[in-house]
């Protein structure tokens, strides 16, 4: 049982890890490629919104936080050009939060972030292990949101 939980705890403390110095570095990233005043946080708005739009009350329960604090977000996204508030197609009292153009590229400029930061875990594991990684944390994570915790 002892190894069980060793396994467990360093398992743990690995994915954080991992998953911090990512979103780390994909931070880093869209800020050197001119996209400044953002924080991790509005990164985790952005990949909700990239499909099309969500209310405030969706991007709430996405980030796992109030509606009132996803409000202040909007206000914020809106206030730096990165989204806009539109008329919800099927609802006429909400309202659609959407990327601008300068939301949807800072979004491109995160999957270049990404994709920079990955590379050398390539590097590290080779191109086939990189892949099966991808797959099998894939079957591990649960569904749903990824919320940040800062």
């Amino acid at each position: 049982m002892k190894d069980e939980e060793a396994l467990a705890m360093a398992l743990g403390v690995n994915l954080l890890a991992a998953a911090g110095a990512l979103t780390a570095a994909i931070h880093d990233g869209v800020l050197a490629r001119g996209f400044d005043g953002l924080r991790p946080a509005h990164g985790f708005a952005f990949a909700r919104m990239a499909a099309g739009g969500a209310t405030v009350t969706e991007l709430a329960a996405h980030l796992g936080v109030t509606r009132q604090a996803a409000g202040q977000l909007v206000d914020e996204l809106e206030a730096k050009g990165y989204a806009e508030r539109r008329p919800h197609p099927d609802d006429a009292r909400a309202r659609l939060v959407v990327l601008t153009d300068r939301g949807r590229a800072c979004t491109r400029a995160a999957e270049q972030a990404a994709a920079d930061a990955v590379r050398p875990w390539a590097g590290v594991l080779g191109e086939d292990r990189l892949r099966a990684l991808t797959a099998d944390l894939g079957r591990l994570a649960p569904g749903g949101p990824v919320r940040p915790t800062w």
